[in-house]
């Protein structure tokens, strides 16, 4: 698959500052929504093994993470919080995340290549492109940066909040993460919109 056929097309028209934008946490029951956007020069390709971030070991996408910073023409991680996601749902705090990146001062896109089927008005020409992270060079390089982003900072919560696996789910709904809320009730990081338990109602707690 030519992952660079979508940026080739578009620089061949013209277009110098194409954005790949991609998110991750959409389905986690805690933390927050994670997107990127990252602009690839024209004409620049990337180590070979960019790609749906999904498919890649953990430390593999730490190094390619590097690399995209450093080849980049720009690149950029924004986030919604848990309790802007309650406040707008997920959906549309994932397009919020998205849409900060483009207006990231010194990030001027003038073409978006979005992951996925939605996105928003916008003044700046875009496609949504359906499973883009595996089609898109620009929008894999998001993926990668935006989730090795949030696992590092799942990691780090996880420190405080040992017990509910976020070590290895990130927040992602998984037994261990059931248990834990069954045990311990909710953090002040969990999404309160979400069904966390579909057995049992939780008092937050600490």
């Amino acid at each position: 698959m030519d992952r660079y056929f979508l940026e080739n097309q578009l620089w061949s028209e013209g277009y110098k500052r194409i954005m790949g934008l991609d998110e991750v946490g959409r389905g986690c029951l805690c933390g927050p929504v994670v997107a990127a956007g990252v602009i690839i020069e024209p004409g620049t390709r990337l180590n070979v093994s960019v790609a749906d971030s999904k498919s890649l070991t953990e430390p593999l996408r730490r190094e390619l993470a590097e690399e995209i910073k450093e080849k980049s023409a720009f690149w950029v991680v924004k986030e919604m919080s848990p309790e802007e996601i309650d406040k707008f749902n997920i959906l549309k705090a994932s397009i919020r995340a998205m849409v900060k990146c483009t207006e990231t001062p010194g990030a001027d896109p003038d073409y978006l290549l979005v992951d996925g089927n939605r996105f928003t008005d916008s003044l700046i020409r875009y496609s949504c492109v359906v499973k883009g992270d595996d089609k898109s060079a620009s929008i894999a390089a998001a993926s990668i940066l935006a989730k090795v982003y949030r696992d590092k900072y799942m990691h780090q919560l996880h420190e405080e909040y040992p017990y509910y696996g976020w070590d290895t789910n990130v927040g992602y709904p998984t037994r261990k993460h059931y248990e834990g809320l069954q045990k311990f009730g909710y953090t002040p990081h969990h999404r309160k919109s979400f069904k966390l338990n579909t057995e049992k109602t939780f008092n937050r707690s600490g």
